[in-house]
């Protein structure tokens, strides 16, 4: 990974995510809010009560995505994704998010946001050390 691509991924932004469909296996692209907080890389969205997202289910079944970065640079970084339901786990990447949104409903967002984190080869950094990031 270039340090280019590196540092773009420190910066939250708007990107598109690449997933495989869990039953066609045709790729989904969507657009989303990729957040990068102390070295780790996630991805939130709105709570909606009663209703996994398709995309969500996708990466449960194949982890394997693509990041489109769009804004600060332009490129396809390969990733995984790991589908993360531990309450324990979820709470400071959903409190950063919520914060990130200016929301103030955490216990909701808690219970009904989707949740995954990257990894990303290369990332935080080459040498494995983290990158130093603002807070949210």
């Amino acid at each position: 990974m270039d340090d280019a691509t590196r540092g773009a991924l420190t910066g939250s932004q708007l990107i598109d995510l690449t997933t495989t469909g869990r039953r066609s296996g045709e790729r989904r692209r969507i657009e989303i809010y990729l957040h990068s907080v102390n070295g780790r890389l996630f991805i939130s969205g709105s709570p909606i009560p009663g209703r996994t997202r398709a995309w969500i289910h996708n990466v449960a079944a194949d982890p394997h995505v693509v990041v489109h970065m769009k804004r600060t640079i332009v490129a396809d970084v390969p990733a995984t994704a790991r589908v993360i339901s531990d309450p324990t786990e979820r709470r400071p990447l959903i409190e950063a998010a919520a914060r990130r949104w200016g929301r103030t409903d955490i216990v909701f967002m808690l219970e009904h946001s989707p949740l995954i984190e990257l990894t990303v080869e290369g990332y935080p950094s080459a040498s494995g050390e983290p990158v130093a990031q603002p807070l949210p």
